[in-house]
């Protein structure tokens, strides 16, 4: 896996200090982009394809010329914006900060979500303790507190989440058909979308879906509303529990971007636990966008940026995994990989089959 801003080795001093000037200046650089986005300059220059002057921005986004100005500025020094003549248009760049969906999935998750806690990240790795989600709310892991957070994080959290694992349900679900499974058991189910895609591809398709109390919560409201909700059982539980248990009645185990939320330890617990449960030979799939599988060098630097998410804000422990550490972690849960498959539609998931040795 090359660096993501390509090999810089052979750079000169001077150009490796202009770089390093661009990083102590990134937080800002960032809060201009959001600034930007919010106040709809990014919008009106995307609209407006002969470009805008300063007093035209600031007419129309109802910004002072002031801050439009100084916001233009820094985008015109950060390649966000072109100029010529007192007329900026919008690069390339800018039209993707400004328009593109997942760029805006991630931009929103960073700001709502990261940005106040990861001022806690040091603390939160001398500890192992997830130090920033104070910002958020008083909960021992954000999992606790999903249900209850307020907006905007509530809906940025969603929305990041579901962007990285709607596009592969399609690909997943014809994978999953093609093994015949009946009812299976959506460990870390979340807000049910997955259990609802899958019902609604046969009414012989069951799933019972295992999580916390609170997105078990969320998950009735949001497959309440259709059909197939009778298709669908919830078990509430936290899976974490020394006490606590799993469905047993069921024919495979589904458990999507659900294990990185858990340290190496806590994935060994969890398997073992399933594995005591569930009928022998039960087949376990396990779908993860392990950083080093992935096809574009930018995803794996967000999903090595979501691994500090996880250590300041999300649970202290957990990690985006690189396939071999991940596979190592299932060995000692006793459980070992019969087909991995790269999802081709989808640029960042595996599917991993797995089975109790």
């Amino acid at each position: 896996m090359k660096n993501i801003f390509a090999d810089k080795s052979e750079i000169s001093a001077i150009e490796a200090k202009d770089i390093a000037q661009q990083w102590a200046f990134a937080p800002v650089f960032f809060q201009t982009i959001v600034c930007l986005r919010k106040t709809g300059i990014f919008d009106v220059l995307n609209q407006t394809r002969k470009g805008c002057t300063l007093d035209k921005l600031a007419s129309s986004t109802k910004v002072s010329k002031y801050g439009v100005k100084v916001l233009v500025e820094a985008a015109l020094t950060a390649g966000f914006v072109s100029e010529e003549d007192g007329v900026y248009t919008i690069t390339k760049v800018g039209y993707f900060l400004g328009n593109d969906p997942m760029t805006g999935a991630n931009i929103d998750f960073v700001n709502d979500v990261c940005y106040e806690g990861m001022f806690s990240l040091l603390e939160s790795i001398k500890e192992g303790k997830p130090k920033g989600l104070k910002k958020l709310g008083d909960w021992p892991t954000v999992y606790e507190g999903l249900s209850e957070l307020k907006e905007p994080a509530k809906s940025s959290w969603l929305n990041f989440d579901h962007y990285y694992s709607d596009g592969s349900f399609e690909e997943a679900l014809d994978y999953l058909n093609s093994k015949g499974h009946k009812h299976i058991m959506d460990v870390g189910g979340n807000t049910g979308k997955f259990a609802l895609a899958y019902t609604k591809r046969s009414k012989e398709h069951q799933v019972t879906i295992v999580d916390l109390p609170g997105q078990i919560n969320m998950a009735k409201k949001n497959i309440g509303q259709y059909e197939v909700a009778s298709q669908v059982n919830y078990y509430p539980t936290n899976i974490l529990s020394a006490d606590s248990e799993t469905p047993s009645n069921v024919d495979a185990v589904w458990m999507s971007q659900f294990l990185d939320c858990f340290s190496d330890d806590e994935i060994v617990f969890i398997l073992e636990k399933l594995k005591r449960n569930i009928p022998e030979g039960t087949p376990i799939y396990i779908m993860e966008t392990f950083w080093d599988n992935q096809r574009y060098d930018s995803a794996a630097y967000c999903l090595t940026g979501t691994s500090l998410y996880f250590t300041a804000i999300a649970n202290g422990n957990s990690k985006m995994y690189h396939s071999k550490d991940f596979v190592e972690i299932l060995g000692r849960a006793g459980v070992g990989v019969d087909e991995e498959l790269l999802l081709t539609k989808d640029s960042y998931h595996t599917i991993l089959r797995c089975t109790a040795n």
